[in-house]
């Protein structure tokens, strides 16, 4: 395996360690988590990269003081991505992370 990436998103109700998808294919392992909440996230993620995944991705949902929480539980070697949203599409992104979160 040559690389190892996790994307974390938020659905409620879910197991992180069961609700996941695991792609290992070309020398690239993908690794698809659904957190319950934001302040799962940051276990979730340290988690990961002990494992190996030198990216984590957020999903849009994770406000950026929750990106700030995960990245502050990772060594510094492990890259954290945050997907954002059109300006346009701000409040209904926030009301998602607050219903989900």
């Amino acid at each position: 395996m040559s690389a190892s990436w996790a994307y974390l998103y938020l659905h409620p109700e879910t197991d992180p360690d069961t609700d996941r998808t695991v792609l290992d294919r070309g020398g690239i392992r993908t690794t698809l988590v659904a957190v319950p909440s934001v302040g799962r996230a940051p276990e979730v993620a340290a988690a990961l990269a002990s494992e190996g995944a030198t990216l984590i991705e957020l999903c849009g949902g994770f406000s950026l003081e929750a990106a700030a929480a995960v990245r502050s539980a990772l060594p510094s070697k492990v890259a954290v991505g945050h997907v954002t949203v059109s300006v346009d599409s701000v409040h209904a992104a926030a009301a998602f992370g607050d219903s989900v979160g």
